[in-house]
């Protein structure tokens, strides 16, 4: 106990500030978007991604995603103070001010849109700046806030880096690029209302309209088992129109065998835990999902070095 203690003595005032203005940029969230980001780069085109291109593009989505994150906890820091989760965020407990997190937001803002015009194309900074402008202030500000439908339509948003991935290389969007939109749209629905569901008394309290408060727990459970056999059909699109092969489809039926064990348990026996370890589930699904589409995408290679 002492020698924690003293650990916490050491650190800085300036490192405890920067480690607040990290936590702006909702850090897990940001990783997980630039990885489908860097998917879709790497799955644009048949070899490798130019070094200079895949740097230059993943830190200039990432400082986008970044930014809309900070704005987000700006603009919810109200209804942070009420819910538990949110609580312990900078801007509720004070550490962080609404100038200062406002300000922050914007520099990375702009630095972004300046890294991607200049550096990538300005396909991608237009797409970026729609996605930022469509999570920051359509989702958080009307949507989150108007209807139980919030997650659905912004999800369109959230399901975006693949596509500016894909942008950011060959400099336009194509089916393919889509079809991955696609899959993160799906997606998000039940991934979102799992933890929708064993929070749901935290979103009332906060008078945000998720699906589990305006229309009970049972019919959100319902709605996450149907949309996770529509993601489970769309995630087999890839295979179907030749964009990968037999590895993703195997990886694919398994882990949406998984998923749909969860929704199908959480639709039939009910409990906070079991919703959130589907959270959890479906956040480890994502990331599987687009790293076995990368490996499969890249198989051949894999095999003429053996």
């Amino acid at each position: 106990m002492k020698s924690t203690a003293t650990s916490t003595r050491t650190i800085s005032p300036f490192a405890r500030q920067l480690n607040q203005y990290y936590e702006l940029t909702k850090p897990r969230v940001v990783s997980l978007i630039m990885f489908t980001a860097i998917v879709g780069m790497f799955l644009s085109i048949p070899g490798m991604v130019p070094l200079d291109t895949l740097l230059l593009a993943t830190v200039g989505i990432g400082l986008s995603a970044a930014s809309g994150a900070a704005i987000n906890h700006i603009l919810d820091q109200r209804a942070d103070v009420i819910m538990a989760r949110t609580q312990g965020r900078p801007l509720p407990t004070g550490q962080i001010n609404t100038a200062q997190a406002l300000t922050f937001a914007v520099l990375l803002a702009a630095c972004s849109i300046f890294i991607l015009v200049h550096w990538v194309n300005p396909l991608t900074a237009a797409l970026t700046f729609t996605s930022l402008i469509g999570y920051a202030v359509i989702y958080t500000v009307y949507l989150k806030h108007w209807t139980p439908q919030n997650i659905v339509i912004g999800g369109a948003a959230g399901a975006s880096p693949p596509v500016l991935g894909w942008a950011a290389v060959t400099g336009e969007v194509s089916s393919d690029a889509l079809l991955l939109f696609l899959i993160i749209f799906c997606w998000t629905p039940p991934h979102f209302w799992s933890l929708a569901l064993y929070r749901r008394n935290e979103y009332a309290n906060a008078g945000i309209p998720m699906l589990p408060v305006t229309h009970g727990v049972k019919f959100t459970r319902l709605h996450i088992l149907l949309y996770t056999l529509l993601l489970a059909g769309v995630t087999v699109m890839p295979f179907a129109t030749h964009m990968s092969g037999w590895i993703y489809l195997i990886g694919a039926l398994a882990l949406n065998a998984r998923f749909i064990w969860y929704a199908w348990k959480l639709f039939g026996e009910y409990s906070d835990a079991l919703a959130k370890r589907t959270f959890g589930f479906s956040i480890q699904y994502l990331a599987m999902l687009f790293a076995l589409i990368l490996v499969d995408h890249y198989r051949v290679f894999a095999f003429n070095l053996f």
